[in-house]
């Protein structure tokens, strides 16, 4: 039987789990690619927990056996963060998270959604083309200032 995932608002109580999860989607994913010029500047600006404290009572998470496995934030039609816990990833987690997005954005009148990845996070690219999304732009990344190129992708609701 699978374990069912619920997806809520984020609570005060959750902000660890959700920097412990970026966190984790940063080594796994964004650290090996990264210059050490860069890794030096993001670990040493405290962007993540900003961001977190900044945004937390927009996030929703997602929870499987009232563990936090993954977070999403957006703001109007556009999906700024959509993670999983690395070790719970491939288990349908990230879907539906994209799918509570998805549903939200549309629910509020928009008739599309957008986000960003970058060229060198195939993961990313393939887990949102098989939901639909089509890279529909790619310039310089500006948040890391790393040299990678961040790709636009689009989806219709």
């Amino acid at each position: 039987m699978k374990t069912p995932i619920l997806i809520r608002r984020a609570e005060p109580a959750d902000a660890d789990a959700i920097l412990r999860i970026l966190g984790e989607t940063y080594e796994a994913t964004w650290k090996p690619a990264l210059t050490a010029e860069a890794i030096e500047r993001f670990e040493s600006s405290a962007h993540t927990a900003a961001y977190v404290r900044e945004r937390l009572p927009f996030f929703h998470v997602a929870c499987i056996d009232d563990a936090v496995v993954g977070l999403l934030d957006w703001r109007d039609d556009f999906i700024d963060a959509l993670h999983v816990s690395v070790q719970r990833q491939r288990l349908g987690i990230g879907a539906a998270l994209l799918s509570h997005a998805e549903a939200e954005i549309a629910g509020a009148g928009h008739r599309q959604v957008r986000l960003e990845t970058d060229t060198f996070n195939l993961q990313a690219r393939a887990f949102y083309g098989k939901n639909g999304y089509a890279e529909i732009d790619f310039y310089p990344d500006e948040e890391w200032h790393s040299g990678f190129t961040t790709v636009l992708m689009t989806k219709a609701l």
